[in-house]
């Protein structure tokens, strides 16, 4: 991807599944990466030559080791793609697990991302790039908290993008469909056969495929792309 070599870029939730490929595929495009997770990979932050941030974007000790690290090192593209479920229906569903997901899948976007637009703004440049989730388009039984999140993402991005786009800075999402995740092992065979079978591709996505989208939307190829959300999967919002 043309303009990614040496671009100080910071990936949050990055030690695993969809955020560890992306680092990596950040990484094969020459970036200069900061990793930001709960849980440090020591051979992963290693490998890419990494700096690496053990921060819980929910906290606010979190997202003041965050950014202290903008203000000593800058940041040109940021990639908020940390996040957690808590499933349950509405009636099951508590404050908690509505509150955890909340504070990480959306507050937390919000936090680091207005962090990163002063920093983008004084610079006149800058990429911002948010986890949605196809589910924001059509809900999905028992996640009422994480379906308000990826929806309230795809505004945020919107709004962001209007907002920044005379700085120079560009806001998109990428909305996931169902990906083959560490999470995703976890799912029962019968349900995992259903659910590959929904897309119009009949599979599951790869996380590299995730991340071959968030590398497209930070490079100079997608210098006329905001305020947009690129769905990668299989054509599952078809129907």
């Amino acid at each position: 991807m043309r303009g990614l070599k040496d671009k100080k870029v910071m990936i949050t939730g990055a030690t695993s599944g969809i955020g560890r490929a992306t680092a990596q595929r950040f990484f094969e495009e020459g970036a200069d990466l900061c990793l930001v997770d709960l849980n440090e990979d020591v051979n992963l932050t290693r490998d890419l030559q990494a700096t690496f941030i053990k921060a819980d974007v929910a906290e606010e000790t979190g997202i003041n080791t965050i950014s202290e690290h903008m203000e000593q090192h800058g940041i040109q593209v940021l990639v908020n793609n940390a996040g957690i479920t808590r499933d349950a229906s509405i009636g099951k569903m508590t404050m908690e697990e509505w509150n955890a997901v909340i504070a990480v899948n959306l507050t937390a976007v919000f936090r680091l991302s207005q962090l990163a637009a002063a920093h983008m703004k004084a610079q006149g440049f800058g990429v911002i790039l948010n986890a949605a989730s196809v589910v924001a388009h059509y809900g999905n039984f028992g996640q009422s908290n994480y379906v308000a999140t990826k929806a309230g993402v795809i505004g945020l991005t919107k709004t962001l993008s209007k907002e920044l786009g005379k700085y120079g800075v560009r806001v998109n999402a990428v909305a996931p469909g169902f990906i083959k995740t560490p999470m995703a092992a976890k799912i029962p065979e019968k349900i995992l056969a259903e659910i590959e079978n929904k897309p119009p591709l009949k599979r599951m996505g790869y996380p590299e495929e995730i991340a071959a989208a968030y590398a497209f939307l930070a490079s100079d190829d997608a210098a006329y792309i905001t305020g947009t959300t690129l769905n990668v999967d299989g054509g599952i919002v078809l129907g």
